[in-house]
């Protein structure tokens, strides 16, 4: 098989990698846990080359999936895709994760308007509409599962609340051998974590004085 070897990385979920020569997928990896990306991420691409015969030396691209998704484990898959390109000295491309999963809906086979959802926590969830071919006609969004459009949804988060529109297939995790595919087919998104949300630790509007505050002298207030 010949064609450019491209590494897929997705954490915005789970811990998702894949492979694809060519346009052709090689091979997928998941970790289906939510809390270990960091110890997971780089082990679980070394195993997916070393099972391939192949090393870090031989990729020609990365996509990664840049979300929607969690600060943390979203982060991860992101800065890992561009030291390793950086290290490389090859390019990589981010991808909005939820295109990656319409992408997978459409091969196969799609309404005419669809939403792919996955779980933002929080009891809400992250989302965009497609349509038949999969090109993004909104979002992405973080809302609660209420304000989902009504429309057939597929994805993991699809079968997690109860949803305004029928429930389509849950897919299960991010194929990422599918975003080493499609990646180049798709809108570039940046390199920037969609995170939708604002972090819950706010930088302070006003300094806070490191000093002790002085003691009033009783005596001294009376007139």
């Amino acid at each position: 098989m010949t064609g450019t070897l491209t590494l897929g990385i997705d954490t915005s979920t789970v811990v998702c990698v894949g492979l694809a020569r060519g346009g052709e997928a090689l091979a997928r990896g998941t970790v289906e846990d939510t809390h270990a990306h960091v110890e997971q991420v780089m082990p679980l691409v070394r195993r997916l080359l070393a099972d391939q015969g192949v090393g870090v030396a031989d990729l020609g691209r990365i996509a990664v999936g840049v979300g929607p998704g969690p600060f943390t484990g979203l982060r991860v898959g992101v800065v890992g895709a561009c030291v390793l390109g950086e290290a490389l000295g090859i390019d990589v491309r981010g991808v909005c994760s939820l295109d990656v999963l319409a992408a997978q809906v459409v091969a196969g086979g799609a309404p005419d308007r669809f939403v792919v959802a996955t779980d933002a926590r929080r009891h809400e969830l992250y989302w965009a509409s497609y349509d038949a071919f999969g090109r993004r006609t909104g979002g992405p969004f973080v809302t609660a599962p209420g304000d989902v459009a009504p429309l057939a949804v597929f994805g993991p988060g699809a079968g997690l609340y109860d949803l305004p529109g029928p429930r389509g297939a849950d897919l299960g995790p991010l194929d990422a051998s599918v975003l080493a595919c499609v990646a180049w087919d798709l809108d570039d998104a940046g390199l920037e974590p969609l995170y939708l949300r604002r972090p819950d630790a706010d930088v302070p509007t006003a300094r806070k004085s490191a000093l002790p505050r002085p003691r009033l002298n009783p005596a001294a207030a009376r007139p």
